[in-house]
C-alpha cells in the first residue's frame, strides 16, 4: 500500500471530524429557516445527520436500525459518507456507512431545475445506530389535495449561506400547493402563502423527512428534494419540494431485502 491511500484517508477523517464538531457546537435554537420549533423528540426522534467527504452535510431519517433514508443528490458518486451521532452532553461520533444505493432513475439535473426525479437513496449503517427512533414509511393518501398538511423535519441552516445557522433538528408544518402528484409535491407556509418568507427547507435539510399523519402516527411519505425563496426566488422560506415515496416503495423495500441478503 502507498502512502497516498493513508493520508488520502486520514484527510478524510479530519474533514468529517470538523464538520461533525462544528455542527455540535452550534446553538441549539437554529435549524431551517422562518423560525421553526425545535424538535428533537416527536418526528425528530428518527433524523439523522449525513455528512459526506467533500464537505456537504444533509438530513436523512432512520426507517431501520441501520438503514438511512435520504435523497439521492446528497450521496453523489465519488465521496463517501457517514452518520453523526450525539451523545447526552452532544459530542459527536461518526458512524460508519457500509453501502449507499440511489434510485436508478434519479436525474440530478432534473432536481436542479425543480422537476420531478426519484431523489431518493438510502444508507446501510454498518451497525444499528444507538439512540435513535425508527419512523414507518408510507405514501401520501391519495388522491393529495391542494391543502393537504405534512411535516418536514431536517438539520439545516436557519439563515440561508450561514452554515453555522445549521445543525439542529426543527420542524415546519407545511401544506400542498399548486397540482401535488405522485411524482412531486410543493410545499408552502400557510401563514406567507410563498408571498413572503416563511417557515421551510433550507441547506442541510435535503434529504429531510416529510410526514403525514396517517392512523394515529406520522408517518413518511417523502424526502426533501429543493427549496425557493419566497415567490419562486433563489432561497428558502419560499417552496420546499418533497419526492413523495409513492413510487419507490418497492424500490426501496427490495434494496434492503437484497443488503439483508448479502449481509448473511
Amino acid at each position: 500500500m502507498t502512502d497516498a491511500a493513508p493520508a488520502g484517508f486520514v484527510a478524510r477523517m479530519k474533514r468529517f471530524l470538523f464538520i461533525a464538531l462544528a455542527l455540535a457546537a452550534l446553538s441549539p435554537a437554529q435549524a431551517m429557516v422562518g423560525g421553526a420549533p425545535a424538535a428533537e423528540n416527536g418526528v425528530g426522534r428518527s433524523v439523522v445527520t449525513i455528512v459526506g467527504s467533500r464537505g456537504n452535510f444533509c438530513s436523512g431519517a432512520l426507517i431501520a436500525p441501520d438503514i438511512v433514508l435520504s435523497a439521492a443528490h446528497c450521496v453523489a458518486p465519488g465521496a463517501t459518507y457517514k452518520i453523526v451521532a450525539y451523545d447526552a452532553r452532544r459530542q459527536p461520533r461518526l458512524l460508519d456507512v457500509r453501502r449507499v444505493a440511489t434510485h436508478p432513475t434519479f436525474n440530478v439535473k432534473g432536481i436542479l431545475a425543480h422537476r420531478a426525479s426519484a431523489d431518493v437513496a438510502l444508507l446501510q449503517l454498518a451497525s444499528p445506530m444507538p439512540g435513535k427512533a425508527v419512523a414507518p414509511t408510507g405514501a401520501p393518501r391519495a388522491p393529495i389535495a391542494a391543502g393537504a398538511r405534512f411535516t418536514v423535519a431536517g438539520i439545516g441552516v436557519t439563515r440561508r449561506g450561514d452554515g453555522k445557522s445549521g445543525g439542529t433538528i426543527r420542524a415546519a408544518s407545511l401544506v400542498a400547493t399548486g397540482r401535488p402528484g405522485n411524482l412531486q409535491i410543493r410545499l408552502v407556509d400557510p401563514a406567507t402563502n410563498n408571498a413572503r418568507e416563511g417557515q421551510g427547507a433550507c441547506t442541510g435539510d435535503s434529504g429531510a423527512p416529510a410526514f403525514e399523519a396517517q392512523d394515529g402516527r406520522a408517518v413518511i411519505v417523502g424526502v426533501v428534494s429543493w427549496s425557493t425563496g419566497a415567490k419562486n426566488a433563489a432561497g428558502c422560506g419560499g417552496l420546499t419540494g418533497v419526492t413523495p415515496l409513492t413510487l419507490y416503495r418497492d424500490w426501496i423495500a427490495s434494496t434492503v431485502r437484497t443488503w439483508r441478503g448479502s449481509s448473511r
